[in-house]
């Protein structure tokens, strides 16, 4: 059974504030922005950071991802001789430490060596520095298979697992990957599989990247029908949880009523909080200034009013 076919029932789950517009965001928050999961191989921020770990919302049985499995991508690196039969999880916080002293080619020898032997963190970590292009050069297809291995492997993790945020990030990843394909790969453009990634990791490990990739979709119509009260639905669980990007694109939607009911105080403080978040991010900014500026007196103030009853802790979706 396709992912797909899984999720309608939990798509109608989720909370609704009624909200819209597309823009070109960019998607999932750096994972370097966010704090280390607890529980896992100790490493240090300096060496690796992992994404936010937010509950889940909704409950859906685990299924296996559909996507071929691929071979483990290692260069074949070697380890010293002395590393004998060192387990995954040393050789990962061996791999951390060389990272960090700028040691970038016994940290990958470290890594695939973990890799090879399905320590999850290993391959994430691999698969982010390819995917960024971090101390290695770019490699999408590379990043990609370590991605697979991990969906291949993991897909089926309690969201409450040390590792779970990991997992749920790298299907994010294989989502963005999905949606425009990687030039001179066997990886196609595939929206309906894109669509299935982002709402697997939504629904059942509640990642507020994959929400707000998966409720980008149902507003943009692609992976299937434009569906603007789901794309609110699903920005609004994002949004709540701090996800800028989400908290722009669901605070132009109340704004402006595209596709929902208008409601101009509290697309404004959505803004305004997407704006404090990203304060970088230009196109947020210039969202965040078109609105204030065609806003109300009246309206500002009660999305002040907002804001103030959100950072004292009466958050809502």
């Amino acid at each position: 059974m396709r992912i797909s076919e899984r999720l309608i029932p939990a798509a109608i789950l989720t909370v609704g504030l009624g909200f819209a517009s597309a823009f070109a965001f960019d998607g999932t928050r750096s994972p370097s922005d966010v704090a280390p999961a607890v529980g896992l191989d100790i490493v240090s921020r300096d060496a690796i950071s992992a994404p936010a770990l937010a509950p889940a919302t909704q409950t859906l049985a685990p299924s296996s991802l559909p996507a071929p499995a691929l071979a483990n991508p290692g260069i074949g690196r070697r380890l010293p001789e002395a590393a004998g039969a060192m387990s995954p999880a040393e050789a990962f916080r061996i791999g951390a430490q060389a990272l960090r002293a700028g040691d970038v080619k016994a940290a990958l020898a470290s890594f695939e060596y973990a890799a090879a032997r399905g320590h999850t963190l290993a391959q994430w970590k691999l698969g982010r520095m390819y995917a960024d292009g971090a101390q290695v050069k770019r490699d999408d297809y590379r990043a990609f298979r370590y991605f697979q291995d991990i969906a291949d492997t993991r897909a089926d993790d309690s969201p409450g697992t040390p590792q779970a945020p990991f997992v749920a990030n790298a299907l994010v990843a294989l989502g963005i990957y999905y949606v425009d394909g990687i030039a001179g790969s066997p990886v196609r453009p595939d929206l309906d599989r894109a669509r299935e990634m982002f709402a697997y990791a939504a629904s059942y490990f509640g990642d507020a990247d994959a929400q707000y990739h998966l409720g980008r979709m149902y507003y943009e119509g692609r992976g299937g029908g434009r569906d603007s009260r789901q794309a609110a639905r699903w920005l609004a669980l994002s949004a709540a949880k701090g996800q800028p990007q989400a908290q722009a694109l669901l605070g132009t939607m109340l704004f402006r009523g595209d596709g929902v009911p208008r409601q101009a105080a509290r697309g404004l403080m959505w803004l305004t909080l997407a704006r404090d978040a990203a304060p970088a991010d230009k196109r947020i900014v210039e969202l965040h200034a078109a609105a204030s500026q065609q806003a109300t007196e009246d309206q500002r103030a009660m999305a002040l009013t907002f804001i103030e009853s959100w950072l004292n802790g009466g958050r809502r979706e």
